[in-house]
């Protein structure tokens, strides 16, 4: 059974839209959620080869340096027609300054060179792992998806990292489009809320094992 998660959480990232998103999501459940870049942890080597595996290693390692819960979400665009990458690789694309702009250039490139146009298999989803750690060492997963395509050029300045390049399945406009209510918003009020987000479907089966309404 989930263990519930209450009070103060540290969200292992250091990605201040990441935070963004999670603190927006932890807000009905009265969850203070403070980032790991904000307590200055350092950034730990993800050596997975899974996203879940990924999360785990970041969530551990904040709530063994904080001795509070720690959330770590480890997400990625994964693209048909490059046989899923970037994938585990999805910030490193963007090099040491986290140019996302050159990321999605390379995306762009990558199908270019493999004779992929606007019309060609430009299919493509995000995923998110979501691990919580406690600092005894108990962990618990869940993962979201959302399915779209990848367009060119990118659209929009909401949200952050390849959200411009991707367009969800059902909607003519971008991530990079819609707002952050749209994109991640969920509606606690229904008796089964939806989301469309990958972080958000992922926090929607977190927050039915281990979250209480505040």
């Amino acid at each position: 059974m989930p263990r519930p998660l209450t009070g103060k959480v540290v969200i292992a990232t250091h990605n201040p839209g990441k935070l963004r998103e999670m603190q927006e999501l932890f807000a009905p459940f009265g969850v203070e959620a403070v980032s790991a870049g904000e307590l200055g942890l350092p950034v730990p080597a993800e050596t997975g080869h899974m996203f879940s595996e990924n999360a785990a290693i970041k969530a551990h390692a904040a709530a063994q340096a904080t001795g509070l819960p720690a959330l770590s979400d480890d997400s990625g665009l994964c693209v048909d027609a490059l046989d899923g990458a970037p994938g585990l690789f999805t910030a490193d694309w963007a090099g040491p300054a986290k140019d996302f702009f050159a990321a999605m250039q390379r995306v762009e490139r990558e199908l270019q060179k493999r004779g992929v146009t606007e019309a060609g298999n430009r299919k493509a989803h995000f995923v998110s792992a979501l691990v919580i750690a406690w600092p005894d060492g108990h962990e618990e997963l869940f993962e979201g998806r959302v399915f779209g395509k990848v367009v060119w050029p990118p659209r929009g300045t909401q949200g952050f990292g390849y959200d411009p390049m991707f367009q969800p399945d059902g909607f003519t406009e971008t991530f990079g489009e819609l707002s952050s209510e749209r994109k991640h918003g969920i509606d606690w009020s229904e008796p089964a809320p939806q989301a469309l987000s990958h972080r958000a479907r992922a926090f929607l089966t977190l927050a039915a094992g281990c979250l209480q309404k505040a």
